[in-house]
């Protein structure tokens, strides 16, 4: 069991650089904690591995950061949060530090969705893994019931190295908007609201805005976990009180430094300074 910490950082853990669209909304409404973003991604993409395989380099992550003193780890990452929050949260807290939490992204999204859908037809746009896990429509169901939400699932595999290429808009990036959002209507043409399930995809949202029928709500997380986040430090002072105060960042990555830098200042909106982090087997 790890040394239990006095206090430290809220950590956020992601398989590359979408985490950083949560870390983004998340600063803006709580720009008061000091924050450890670890990405990833020299392992990325998370989206098409085994489940035991992404609950091991979660895992691995998660002992990090709570051996850089983070009393709080989000897991910024819909693959992360589908396949191996539980397990997590069940069996390794219990060994590595009770005391501590581990969130997710899944849950605080689905809480909201009786306030959103008129209809209860609910689309879900993400990663292969997340759309296999069946994560969503299972906690949708274990919110809300059954037979509440009739819930439709596409993987757009085409997205992330879109947003990651930096190619958001033209004709190439416009194709596989209009695919996907056909795949998903054609499944269920009565849909009305949309979940963006991979925390990369928030950068399309005006492209794929621009396809949508008229009155579909479209969903993005981070502003809603931002706010869970508030909400949950509010509730748990305990966690609450061995945050540390000052405002920092620190950016860490698998990849090269130089490499991460680049391709995060797409989604941050500014430059940074990172540093190389290696997983200790």
């Amino acid at each position: 069991m790890l040394e239990p910490s006095q206090k430290g950082a809220i950590g956020l853990f992601d398989s590359g650089f979408g985490g950083l669209t949560i870390l983004k909304e998340v600063v803006k409404l709580l720009p008061q904690y000091d924050y450890i973003y670890l990405g990833d991604n020299a392992r990325a993409p998370y989206g098409t591995r085994s489940f035991e395989t992404v609950y091991h380099y979660t895992a691995q992550a998660v002992e990090a950061l709570f051996k850089m003193g983070s009393p709080l780890v989000i897991l910024a990452c819909n693959t992360a949060s589908a396949k191996a929050l539980r397990t997590i949260q069940q069996n390794d807290l219990l060994i590595l530090d009770p005391t501590r939490r581990v969130l997710g992204v899944i849950r605080p999204t689905v809480e909201l969705l009786p306030m959103i859908s008129k209809n209860g037809h609910v689309g879900i746009f993400a990663t292969k893994g997340t759309v296999a896990s069946s994560s969503y429509p299972l906690e949708i169901a274990k919110l809300h019931g059954e037979k509440n939400f009739k819930v439709s699932q596409v993987a757009c595999p085409m997205w992330v190295p879109m947003v990651e290429n930096n190619e958001l808009s033209g004709e190439g990036a416009s194709f596989f908007v209009r695919k996907y959002i056909d795949e998903l209507f054609t499944q269920d043409p009565e849909i009305d609201t949309i979940i963006l399930g991979c925390t990369h995809y928030p950068l399309l949202e005006p492209l794929i805005k621009r396809y949508l029928p008229d009155g579909v709500n479209l969903i993005s997380q981070g502003n809603i976990v931002a706010h869970s986040l508030k909400e949950y430090l509010q509730r748990h002072v305990d966690i609450e009180n061995r945050l540390t105060i000052g405002g920092q960042i620190t950016y860490l990555t698998t990849e090269q430094s130089d490499y991460f830098e680049k391709i995060a200042e797409i989604f941050m909106g500014s430059s940074l300074s990172a540093n190389h982090f290696d997983f200790v087997e």
